[in-house]
C-alpha cells in the first residue's frame, strides 16, 4: 500500500512537471530555440552520467555500448527525441502551446495505432472510434486552416515512434537518455562553437543567465527521475491515466495564462480530440472493473 502511494505521488509529480515545463521555456524565448536545445543536450548528458554512476548502471551502460544492434536503435531515438525537443521548444516560443498541447493529446492515440502495425494488437470498437475521431479532429484543421496541424503531429509521431524504438530494445530511462544526449553533445557543442548570437558563450554570459541555461538540465532530468521511480511502484494503466495532466496544464497555461487565441474552430479540435481520450479512459475503468483482484485470483487458483 505504501508503495502504491508513493508511486502515485511520483507519477503525479512527474506529469504535473513536464505540464508546467512550458514556463520555464516561455522564460528562455530570448535564447534561440536551437540554442535552448543545445543546452538541454549537454546539461541532460551530464546529469544522466552522474545519475548512472550514483545509481551503479554502468553494467547497463556498457551493455547498450557494445551492441551493435541497440547503438543503431538508439541512434534512431536520438533523432526522434531531438525532433521531439527541438519542436517542442520551437512551438512554446513561438506562442504555439496550444499545438504542442494538441499533440501530446493526440499522442495516446498514435501509439494505438502504433501498437496495431507494429505489435499486430487488435482494435476494439471503443478503439476504433477514437482513432476515426482523431483522424476526423486532423481533417478538421486541415479543411479550416488549410494546412496539417504540423507541430501537433510532429510532437505526436515523433514521440509516439520514439516511445515504440525504447519499447523494443527495453534499456531503462537513465540509461537510454545517457547515450541519446552523449550521441547529441558534439553537434550541441559545435553549434554553441560556431553560432552567434548574444547568448551563445557562456563566458560572456551573466551568472543569471548561465543558471538558467543550466537549468534545462534538471527540468529535464527530475521528471523523468519521479516517471521512472513510479513506474516500478504503479502500474502502466495507473501512469496511462496521469499521462494527460501534462497536456490539459499546457492548454491551461496557453488560454488563461499566455492567452493564446482559442478560436471555435480549434476548440473544435480539441473537443473531438477529447471525446476519443473519454472513451479510452472510461473503457479502461470499466475494464480494470471487471478484472478480479489479485486476492480473488489467488483464493481461486488455491481451492
Amino acid at each position: 500500500m505504501e508503495s502504491s502511494r508513493s508511486g502515485t505521488l511520483f507519477a503525479f509529480s512527474a506529469f504535473f512537471l513536464w505540464a508546467i515545463t512550458p514556463i520555464y521555456f516561455k522564460e528562455m524565448s530570448f535564447v534561440p530555440a536551437t540554442e535552448v536545445l543545445s543546452h538541454r543536450v549537454i546539461w541532460s548528458c551530464i546529469l544522466a552520467f552522474i545519475l548512472i554512476i550514483g545509481l551503479g548502471y554502468g553494467a547497463r551502460l556498457k551493455a547498450v555500448i557494445t551492441s551493435p544492434k541497440i547503438l543503431l536503435a538508439m541512434l534512431t531515438s536520438t533523432v526522434l527525441i531531438a525532433v521531439n525537443w527541438g519542436t517542442f521548444i520551437w512551438a512554446i516560443q513561438s506562442n504555439q502551446m496550444l499545438s504542442a498541447s494538441l499533440g501530446y493529446y493526440i499522442n495516446p492515440l498514435i501509439s494505438i495505432l502504433l501498437g496495431m502495425i507494429f505489435f499486430k494488437e487488435k482494435l476494439d470498437r471503443v478503439r476504433k472510434i477514437a482513432v476515426t475521431l482523431c483522424f476526423l479532429a486532423v481533417s478538421f484543421e486541415i479543411i479550416q486552416f488549410g494546412s496539417l496541424p504540423w507541430i501537433a503531429l510532429s510532437l505526436a509521431l515523433s514521440f509516439g515512434f520514439y516511445s515504440l524504438v525504447r519499447k523494443k530494445i527495453a534499456v531503462d530511462s537513465f540509461t537510454g537518455m545517457a547515450m541519446e544526449t552523449a550521441i547529441l553533445v558534439p553537434i550541441a557543442l559545435s553549434y554553441l562553437m560556431l553560432t552567434d548570437s548574444p547568448t551563445s558563450n557562456i563566458l560572456d554570459n551573466s551568472a543569471h543567465v548561465n543558471w538558467l541555461l543550466f537549468a534545462s538540465g534538471p527540468i529535464t532530468m527530475v521528471p523523468l527521475m519521479c516517471f521512472a521511480a513510479a513506474a516500478n511502484r504503479v502500474s502502466m494503466t495507473t501512469l496511462g491515466f496521469f499521462q494527460y495532466i501534462g497536456p490539459t496544464g499546457m492548454f491551461l497555461l496557453a488560454v488563461f495564462v499566455y492567452d493564446e487565441p482559442l478560436s471555435t474552430e480549434k476548440l473544435t479540435t480539441f473537443v473531438l480530440i477529447w471525446s476519443a481520450l473519454a472513451m479510452l479512459i472510461f473503457d479502461s475503468i470499466r475494464k480494470m472493473k471487471k478484472r478480479p483482484s489479485p486476492q480473488v485470483v489467488k483464493n481461486e487458483t488455491s481451492k
